[in-house]
């Protein structure tokens, strides 16, 4: 609590990287629920602009080195939950 959290996400494409590339971030709290979208990264950073986590998830990745991580700012005990990282690179996924 407190500190950033770093959720590290790596990832290898038989495809080239280009700027179909997209990451998609979604969280299910740990009570269960809907799953919400966290982040999403087409060319460049998109953050959620609605939800829990608006205004504390930061892009740290580097897609060209296989890296979709991000970062969540000020975490909090009801941020506990499940993660997923989607990542597709057309026609890979």
């Amino acid at each position: 609590v407190g500190e950033q959290v770093l959720l590290k996400c790596s990832f290898r494409s038989s495809s080239p990287i280009t700027e179909s590339l997209l990451v998609d971030w979604t969280y299910r709290p740990l009570t269960g629920g809907q799953m919400e979208t966290v982040f999403h990264y087409q060319s460049i950073p998109h953050p959620t602009i609605a939800g829990k986590f608006k205004d504390r998830i930061s892009w740290v990745g580097n897609v060209a080195h296989g890296d979709a991580s991000i970062a969540i700012q000020s975490p909090e005990l009801s941020d506990n939950g499940t993660f997923f990282c989607s990542v597709k690179n057309p026609p890979d996924v």
